[in-house]
């Protein structure tokens, strides 16, 4: 057996992984931002990707047959998750109706802000019930076709490409700072960010 066989279920982790994770949905819209705000990038980044990691290990342990088995925490999740998505909808909707502008002396400020942001992150990831169904539901179910070994280089795979992905957006997004000076350009994107919160919102609960 050559190398690359051997790491086969790590890249196939990785692939599946980073085909779900590049969706445009309200977590990685929510790391957009902060990483053109240039605001707790880092602690942004790793909640989301601390999160996914354990999410991931979760599932690929076997935990996705539990949650599978429980209708009450499913729909529960879902129904907290359509809540928090409208209402922050409607916020980045506010925030359209009158957007700032960027400046390179765009800083962190205090505990609260910090402590508001990690919040909003956790929200955005754990009370999204699409992060369940790709990290602990659909990554778990494909992981259980391997033996234990490969399970585990699979896991691998599939938290490496959630940290490349949230890493990569949120740092990267800096690129993209001088198009953000403009009010206009913060009036777009928090009317994406909120159509994209308000259309996940209703989608969850067309098919609930």
């Amino acid at each position: 057996m050559t190398l690359i066989s051997s790491l086969s279920p790590a890249f196939s982790g990785f692939g599946l992984g980073a085909s779900l994770i590049m969706a445009i949905g309200s977590q990685n819209a929510f790391v957009l931002r902060q990483g053109l705000r240039r605001q707790y990038v880092f602690t942004v980044c790793s909640i989301c990707f601390v999160c996914d990691a354990l999410l991931i290990s979760l599932g690929t342990g076997g935990f996705s047959s539990l949650v599978a088995s429980s209708p009450r925490l499913l729909q529960a999740t879902l129904w907290g998750g359509v809540a928090f998505l409208f209402f922050y909808g409607l916020r980045s909707f506010k925030s359209a109706a009158s957007p700032g502008t960027l400046t390179t002396d765009d800083a962190e400020t205090d505990a609260d802000s910090l402590a508001k942001v990690a919040v909003t992150t956790l929200m955005l990831t754990l009370l999204n019930p699409h992060v369940f169904l790709d990290t602990v539901l659909l990554l778990g179910s494909v992981a259980g076709q391997y033996t234990v070994p490969s399970r585990m280089l699979f896991a691998l795979g599939a938290i490496s490409a959630s940290c490349t992905w949230f890493y990569g957006l949120g740092y990267g997004a800096r690129v993209l700072a001088p198009l953000f000076r403009r009010p206009l350009a913060w009036r777009v994107l928090d009317t994406v960010v909120g159509c994209t919160m308000w259309g996940i919102a209703a989608n969850l609960a067309w098919n609930s």
